[in-house]
């Protein structure tokens, strides 16, 4: 009997993943891809649109040959503020620029001009002022350095909605990828900015459909549904607004550190702007308010520094264990704490000779991290009912993190979250109704507690 499956095409920056899960959602299949970049017309990388797409047609084939899977339903996840510029029949018109590509600094100081100045426009768009990543920038510059290609284009397709064309034929925008750092969208108003009327910007945006609508599909071997797609980082908070009712923030912990709160619907301010705040878009259509660390980075290269100092291996930190003992004497010794604002931790500043070992050393780094996440996710907590934190990623293996963590949040539930996929997991989960009969199921996410305790810091 075939195994009534889904498949979910995750596409990342690097790694491009096709997963097929089950009723349970458990994993009965998985491809990975890479591709080499190629370059756009002005000579900068780029992400290999073609390659990509005969990738997505060579993985269905390959998945409606295998006879013991019956495909219900498909949809996809990718990186957002990438945008393919398709003609009448979808075929693309230009390469699919990066989102790191520079911007032109007159053309954004005109933009900026003529709307009302980055502060309005950052607090109006839920967004800061980030070049290129606001991809409806990446628009506005087409249409004044290529007109020939502006007045072409059908529709500029967000990648995930471009993904879900390729399988069902449609051209459909949605809220996840328009709502998350685009400068499109009014968070105010709840409609486009008005930028982008004024520009005959939207009859170059396909029309808005809900991130769980499902269409028939265009491709053979018909019979399955197929969503619209989703933003990556709206798709990886889905499992757990699936699993969990209680106000909850989520902290995403990579290269960078996201706190996610989707409880909390006030409007941005101009310090939490300026504090790297932002708003993505909840597959529902609602703002989650998020703030962005880029601890990941830092605790990489300070990790290289320690190790280098003591002449340890750079992954020894990996298996060490919490010393409550190692943070007193530490807090101790210090007469207070030293920062250097709000984005670099204060370790980058200390004397590594002030340390008698490398788990010394490691701690008091934990230590300036887990301050700065502190100040970080409070933003988010702000007028809200949050009284639970989850971690996944690179920190929710790490005890001295999770537990200094619960010590900064001593009113807070602190958990380390741990799911397999939970972006490609939460594109599935999404589109649930259109392809799986079972309920949803209530043991996605496997959490441990940490717990803070002041009397077991001890003394040294």
């Amino acid at each position: 009997m075939k195994t009534p499956v889904i498949a979910v095409f995750d596409v990342g920056k690097t790694n491009k993943k096709l997963f097929l899960f089950d009723e349970q959602y458990n994993i009965v299949f998985e491809r990975s891809a890479r591709f080499t970049e190629t370059v756009d017309d002005d000579g900068d990388s780029c992400e290999n649109l073609e390659s990509l797409r005969l990738s997505v047609f060579d993985s269905l084939h390959e998945v409606f040959r295998k006879t013991e899977f019956d495909v219900r339903a498909i949809n996809f996840a990718a990186y957002g503020a990438s945008l393919v510029y398709v003609d009448e029949d979808g075929k693309p018109l230009a390469p699919l620029y990066n989102y790191l590509k520079p911007y032109p600094e007159e053309l954004q100081r005109k933009f900026y001009a003529t709307y009302g100045g980055e502060e309005t426009l950052a607090y109006t768009t839920a967004s800061p002022v980030l070049g290129s990543l606001n991809s409806g920038m990446q628009l506005y510059r087409i249409k004044y350095e290529k007109p020939a290609l502006f007045e072409q284009i059908r529709y500029a397709l967000h990648l995930p909605q471009y993904l879900s064309f390729l399988v069902s034929g449609r051209m459909y925008s949605d809220m996840t990828s328009i709502g998350c750092h685009t400068h499109l969208w009014d968070f105010t108003k709840h409609a486009y900015h008005e930028w982008v009327r004024q520009e005959g910007l939207l009859a170059k945006l396909a029309p808005i459909v809900p991130g769980d609508e499902v269409f028939p599909a265009s491709f053979p071997g018909n019979g399955y549904g197929v969503g619209v797609g989703l933003h990556d980082s709206s798709a990886a908070l889905i499992p757990y607004l699936v699993s969990f009712h209680e106000p909850f923030v989520l902290i995403s912990t990579g290269t960078w550190c996201i706190s996610l709160n989707p409880f909390n619907d006030t409007p941005l301010t101009k310090a939490e702007l300026e504090a790297d705040c932002l708003c993505y878009m909840h597959y529902k259509g609602t703002p989650v308010k998020a703030s962005r660390l880029f601890a990941g980075y830092e605790h990489e290269q300070q990790v290289k520094r320690i190790a280098e100092h003591f002449g340890q291996s750079t992954s020894r930190y990996r298996n060490m264990a919490y010393d409550p003992r190692v943070v007193s004497r530490l807090r101790k010794a210090e007469a207070g704490p030293r920062s250097i604002g709000g984005k670099v931790s204060a370790f980058a500043q200390r004397e590594l000779s002030d340390y008698a070992s490398y788990e010394e050393a490691y701690h008091q780094l934990l230590m300036d991290l887990v301050d700065l996440q502190r100040r970080s996710t409070r933003l988010v907590i702000e007028g809200s009912k949050v009284k639970r934190i989850f971690v996944d990623g690179g920190f929710s293996k790490n005890a001295i993190y999770m537990n200094l963590l619960a010590e900064a949040f001593p009113e807070m539930e602190v958990f380390a979250a741990s799911m397999a996929q939970a972006t490609a997991i939460g594109a599935a989960l999404a589109i649930h109704q259109a392809w799986n009969a079972h309920p949803l199921p209530n043991d996605l996410i496997a959490l441990r507690f940490y717990a803070y305790a002041k009397e077991n810091e001890g003394t040294a």
